[in-house]
């Protein structure tokens, strides 16, 4: 493992809940707490936090959880969003809970929200961080937080080592940075169950973003469609024409907000001391080995 030295302007933004889910899929639940209830998750992630911090060696680092998947204001706009989700089961909701405990533990700026959704907290926090000249690291494999890259700002897949700034977002989704939220209203995400246009793929979408630059824009000379040289240039300008709606509502449904609330003591990130009472009694009741309590012991601050 190769160990960066840290850089003053860097915050880093990590969207924890994909990597809570990697672990429960990926560690069999054979490792269980004190109450005898399965801990995989938390020693999975527990793992990636503790990597994170020894490679990187963050000064300022954010880690935002969800815990709107069923209460987002999304839902009160379109209640289909996200519907096509199980429920999260007890056992995992319980292991969410102890990742919080364990970030908020090791002195991490922890974010979490019923009504908004950890792309949210991570935009929102990267909007006021941007005002302390800082530079954002968004650690995560999400295509919908490219959005937010400006600048030097950067994305990180960390379970692929793949890193993007906003210059890269084309070669990857076919439009820029800040055509994400349009590309998705026109052609949807099927992960979060965002319908898109019917008809219109991502190829499609890229194509007429390509031609008009933003949503729109396409909107509003969608009469210049049919003279395109694209395959069914006549039939895609009828659909945006019918369901024009539908594609402004996608859109909103895929942008990220910048107002979500965040916590008074947020400033510009930077880590916390450990509370050395509250990871010992938590380690103890995960039943954490000596060598991972050595690890947490050397990443403190």
């Amino acid at each position: 493992m190769s160990i960066d030295a840290p850089d003053p302007h860097d915050a880093y933004l990590v969207d924890a809940s994909m990597y809570v889910f990697r672990a429960w899929h990926s560690i069999p639940p054979d490792l269980t707490d004190a109450d005898g209830c399965p801990v995989n998750a938390v020693h999975g992630f527990t793992r990636f936090v503790l990597e994170l911090l020894e490679r990187r060696q963050p000064r300022r680092i954010v880690v935002a959880f969800d815990a709107a998947l069923e209460s987002s204001f999304r839902n009160t706009l379109y209640p289909p969003y996200k519907a096509n989700r199980d429920p999260a089961p007890d056992e995992l909701k319980r292991q969410f809970a102890h990742c919080v405990t364990l970030c908020e533990a090791l002195g991490l700026t922890v974010l979490v929200d019923n009504r908004y959704e950890a792309d949210d907290l991570i935009g929102s926090a990267l909007h006021r961080l941007r005002a302390h000249g800082l530079r954002g690291v968004i650690v995560s494999a999400d295509k919908d937080l490219s959005q937010l890259l400006q600048g030097d700002d950067e994305q990180w897949d960390y379970a692929r080592d793949q890193r993007w700034n906003a210059a890269g977002v084309k070669a990857r989704y076919g439009v820029h940075a800040h055509q994400i939220a349009d590309f998705l209203g026109l052609c949807g995400d099927a992960v979060d169950n965002i319908p898109g246009v019917p008809g219109i793929g991502a190829k499609t979408a890229a194509t007429l973003l390509g031609h008009f630059g933003s949503l729109d824009a396409l909107l509003a000379r969608h009469a210049e469609i049919p003279y395109l040289r694209l395959r069914g240039a006549a039939m895609h300008a009828q659909r945006l024409r019918e369901h024009r709606d539908l594609a402004l509502l996608c859109r909103q449904l895929a942008t990220i907000a910048l107002d979500a609330p965040l916590p008074a003591d947020l400033h510009d990130g930077r880590r916390g001391a450990q509370d050395e009472t509250m990871l010992t009694r938590l380690l103890d009741h995960l039943r954490v080995g000596p060598m991972t309590r050595r690890r947490i012991a050397a990443v403190a601050i």
